[in-house]
């Protein structure tokens, strides 16, 4: 097998330095094009292959982002995931995914690993526990010793970076809203989350659409699954104890183990109980009946934070730049599991 030769290796053949055999790699005219043709005809007659490492370390930059979310299982974040790649391929970045499953050590663990060199900026969405327990250090000192960092979805006003948002509110708002115009008055909103911003706001624009509307309140309808409790034995619970005509999943797996037990409860969908769900997976499009949902666009939300990412890491100085909050706009797309406006 041949001895794969370096940059080094060319430099020592011309007698240049490694950066000039950098740049006449790259095509740059900083160098003569005699100098570059002899070097670039060199480097292809001994079948060079650049080193991603060597040329990060020469160049202070990794050309590789870190991307880190609490789980692959919400369709959500695996959509977001693709508008990530996609943003970065066209962009000539590299991106190093790591799942946190949930867990702050984990997240804390990854956002320290990725901070020694690894990438030059950070995308997370970040956990459940890590939003409960209001513990950030591992971001800041991110961007204080690696790069910035862009939040989305998951996000916290206590550091100082880029986010991406959904508008959480006004589309629960708009959910309920829709439900309340068909027809519906018991509305139960239904989650595994808890300790998370996103619940809290969705949770608020539930609540308004329904006083804006003349309907009271009613806190036994606002379902917040614990970890440690039975899904199913919940749920079954609410429906045997609660007269309810619509259910508002808060995320998918929320949405489609309520309309089973409903169903297998012997409830007709919609007739009985309409359903409403996040987020626009491919799931709600074959169950029977399809599912109304709340699109989040997901890959619009991974392709505007690679975006402004990449922007932050290859801006001279930020020290000084206005960091921005960018609000998706969501939609809703009507299926058959809800009743159709007349």
């Amino acid at each position: 097998m041949k001895k794969r030769i370096t940059l080094k290796h060319i430099a020592n053949e011309f007698n240049v330095s490694i950066a000039t055999v950098s740049r006449a790699l790259s095509d740059s005219h900083e160098i003569s094009a005699k100098t570059r043709e002899k070097i670039q005809q060199y480097a292809k007659e001994h079948n060079y292959k650049p080193n991603s490492v060597a040329l990060s370390l020469l160049n202070k930059k990794t050309k590789t982002i870190g991307v880190i979310i609490p789980t692959l299982l919400n369709h959500f974040f695996v959509k977001v995931f693709s508008g990530v790649e996609q943003i970065a391929n066209e962009k000539g970045y590299n991106v190093i995914i790591i799942i946190s499953h949930g867990e702050m050590k984990k997240e804390i663990e990854s956002a320290n690993m990725l901070e020694k060199g690894t990438v030059d900026g950070l995308l997370i969405s970040v956990t459940e526990e890590t939003q409960s327990k209001q513990h950030f250090n591992h971001l800041k000192e991110f961007i204080q010793d690696a790069g910035p960092i862009v939040m989305f979805d998951r996000v916290s006003d206590s550091v100082e970076c880029d986010k991406i948002i959904v508008d959480d509110f006004n589309c629960a708002y708009n959910a309920t809203e829709h439900l309340i115009k068909t027809g519906c008055k018991n509305i139960v909103i239904i989650s595994v989350l808890d300790d998370l911003g996103i619940v809290t706001l969705r949770i608020n624009g539930y609540k308004q659409a329904l006083k804006d509307h003349g309907i009271e309140v009613n806190e036994k309808l606002i379902l917040l699954v614990k970890k440690e409790y039975d899904f199913e034995t919940e749920v079954k619970t609410l429906l045997d104890y609660n007269a309810i005509d619509a259910i508002i999943g808060l995320e998918e797996y929320s949405t489609i183990e309520s309309m089973f037990i409903a169903k297998s409860r012997g409830y007709k969908i919609p007739e009985d109980i309409s359903f409403i769900g996040y987020t626009n997976g491919n799931l709600f499009k074959y169950v029977n009946p399809s599912i109304t949902c709340i699109n989040q666009h997901a890959v619009y939300i991974g392709k505007k934070a690679t975006e402004k990412l990449i922007e932050r890491i290859e801006q001279n100085d930020n020290s000084e730049s206005v960091y921005e909050t960018k609000i998706i706009k969501t939609s809703l797309v009507l299926r058959n599991s809800t009743h159709q406006l007349s």
